[in-house]
């Protein structure tokens, strides 16, 4: 598609497009000049024996220039995305031995490169390599266990970067659905994606993130592939990658425009021991035999080891991502954009502390149920999601189940920072304080548990915030129309609040968002229209000033000023003309207050309250009969 924008002509072959555009497609291939000059197909599709025929005929007349295989690593059972159906490609040196053939990959180290080479056949080939480094990113590793709230962590830096493009990648899609959802809540524009939402919710996420519309996708690891959005500011892995190709291809995928972008990973123990199990447990399929499956997980193993070090090593981030491709390079290439090389310091203690936290956790024998024994959830092929945007992901379950062991006080206080040199006391008065920490929080559930779908202050001042973003996007799309960007964001929050604020947050957010949506595509007219309401309502509100009148309760209505109390005997109404709209406004002489409309609680309770008091009533009159007829 981005080709066809660019005015050459190219197309693609694949399950999703009908057989009326397939066979349009066969036709110019087969015909004398075809227009087609780039098709893109998969490896899958080459290997059927209904279309390798179609690339010899086309080959035989002389029209077959060059052969491009992207992705190269899946080539190589040592790549970290190995496909098996790649393998098959071989086949192209032999039933088409004078065409060039051109492998591309950005994450092929020493040993993948030498097997693509050799899997494919090529003859003295021209190796063309660049470094790995990509200078304008900056790395990070912060540990889940050091920190009170690594959801709440992960919100702020998002809010912090302000209203920047980000993808946050997850292990599980139930992870990617629930940090979606907090992160909706704390006001930041976001969405999750993975293969368990069905295709035309995929596909309508990722329309709103390539436009815009949203700010955050929350992803499992297949989200990106051919996606090539180049102003991504963040990255962030919630979960550690399996292998450090994997880590580069996706952290990759910020800043391709080469402006300053993050790469942002949260490291938990937890998160290790998983995904170790997870590793060691992918290569157990009876269609491998035992050697293959030791040497498959060997592998894994290794390549899991090479981000463990990358999360637990206090050098240079940057230098151990280069040094696992095969470059030699010193920590100065660095120029202190890593978190190791700016901050060694603070590196070094939170190392110190994850090991003291680490220990305190085994001394308590807190332990965990990292995944269930069952063998589909083990394994290899649906532990990885490969995306086509046009293809549905079946079969693919990447849903891991854990659970905890219910000792909360125990992993509350393995969160506390503790400092490995500090003394005995010391320690005792963090645990106590741990201690009072938990219990503070137990409390603040409960109270919040009170009033859990209220909209607060918070709440609504982050959806100011994102309605005068919205607005300040609208103004300029529409030739920088001229609008009080706060004012307007005020108001147009406010009528979502008065809306909504008795239903609860999901409705109000619902509403914010609707408005969010109408702001991206209303006309000029629109929006002056609506938020002409609010000039004329703030209007109204001033007209006995703006037009020099006395307040009604202090003037009779003969005229005559006077008190209210004067006047108490005197009530009537009179209609005034209300601005240009010529909506009558019904304006009491007298300062007359009218009682308070009462819930529906109220007034049933008030009805039953009525008719107690008149069975009362009838129970005494009933007696008093009862004792004058005795008499």
């Amino acid at each position: 598609m981005a080709l066809k924008e660019k005015g050459i002509c190219a197309e693609f072959l694949s399950s999703t497009i009908s057989t009326e555009a397939k066979n349009k497609i066969h036709d110019d291939l087969d015909s004398g000049k075809p227009s087609t000059r780039l098709l893109y197909v998969t490896p899958e599709l080459i290997a059927t024996a209904g279309f390798m025929p179609k690339l010899k005929k086309i080959y035989a007349r002389g029209l077959l220039s060059l052969i491009a295989i992207d992705e190269a690593h899946c080539i190589s059972s040592w790549g970290h995305d190995f496909r098996p159906s790649y393998r098959q490609l071989s086949l192209l040196r032999s039933h088409l031995p004078d065409v060039p053939i051109l492998a591309l990959t950005a994450t092929a180290a020493p040993k993948v490169q030498k097997d693509v080479v050799q899997s494919l056949h090529l003859q003295n080939p021209l190796i063309l390599k660049s470094s790995f480094n990509r200078p304008n990113i900056y790395y990070e590793v912060r540990y889940k266990d050091l920190l009170d709230d690594a959801y709440a962590d992960l919100s702020n830096t998002l809010k912090s970067k302000g209203d920047v493009c980000a993808i946050v990648y997850c292990l599980e899609r139930s992870m990617c659905d629930e940090l979606s959802a907090h992160l909706s809540q704390n006001g930041i524009s976001c969405a999750a994606y993975h293969a368990g939402l069905n295709k035309k919710m995929r596909t309508s996420v990722l329309d709103e993130w390539i436009s815009s519309k949203i700010q955050v996708v929350v992803a499992t690891v297949a989200f990106g592939y051919g996606i090539d959005r180049k102003d991504v500011r963040i990255v962030c892995h919630f979960n550690i990658p399996k292998s450090m190709e994997g880590f580069y291809q996706e952290s990759g995928r910020a800043g391709r425009d080469q402006l300053p972008c993050t790469s942002l990973l949260y490291y938990g123990v937890d998160d290790r021991k998983r995904m170790e199990f997870i590793l060691r447990n992918s290569g157990s399929k009876k269609s491998q035999s035992s050697t293959s499956q030791e040497e498959s997980s060997k592998k894994s193993m290794a390549d899991f080891t090479q981000m463990v070090e990358y999360c637990e090593g206090s050098g240079c981030r940057r230098k151990r991502i280069l040094e696992s491709f095969g470059e030699k390079v010193t920590a100065s290439l660095c120029e202190k954009t890593c978190d190791a090389c700016r901050h060694p310091n603070l590196v070094a203690r939170n190392l110190e502390d994850l090991t003291t936290a680490i220990a305190l956790r085994q001394k308590g024998g807190s332990s965990r149920i990292f995944i269930t024994s069952s063998s589909d959830a083990i394994n290899g092929e649906q532990l990885s999601e490969f995306w086509n945007r046009g293809d549905e992901a079946i079969g693919s379950d990447d849903d891991i189940s854990d659970s905890d062991d219910g000792n909360e006080v125990v992993n509350n206080l393995t969160k506390s920072k503790l400092h490995s040199r500090v003394g005995v006391n010391e320690k005792l008065a963090m645990l106590e304080r741990a201690e009072e920490n938990f219990y503070r929080n137990e409390k603040a559930k409960k109270q919040s548990k009170v009033d859990k779908n209220a909209i607060s202050d918070a709440m609504r001042e982050s959806s100011r915030q994102r309605l005068q973003n919205a607005l300040k996007q609208a103004q300029q799309r529409l030739d920088n129309l001229k609008i009080e960007l706060e004012t307007s964001a005020s108001f147009l929050e406010d009528e979502c609040y008065k809306k909504y604020s008795k239903t609860g947050k999901s409705f109000y957010y619902s509403q914010v968002a609707s408005t969010v949506r109408w702001l991206a595509t209303t006309s000029s007219v629109d929006m002056l229209n609506r938020l002409g309401t609010m000039k004329e309502s703030t209007s109204m509100d001033a007209v006995p000033e703006a037009e020099g009148r006395t307040p009604p309760h202090a003037i009779d209505h003969s005229g005559k000023e006077g008190t209210s109390n004067e006047l108490s005997g005197n009530a009537q109404s009179e209609i005034l003309p209300c601005g240009d709209r010529g909506m009558p406004v019904e304006s009491s002489s007298v300062n007359t207050k009218l009682p308070q409309i009462p819930s529906f609680y109220e007034f049933v309770n008030s009805r039953k309250t009525k008719g107690d008091q008149l069975d009362d009533t009838k129970k005494n009159s009933s007696r008093v009969e009862k004792k004058m007829r005795v008499q």
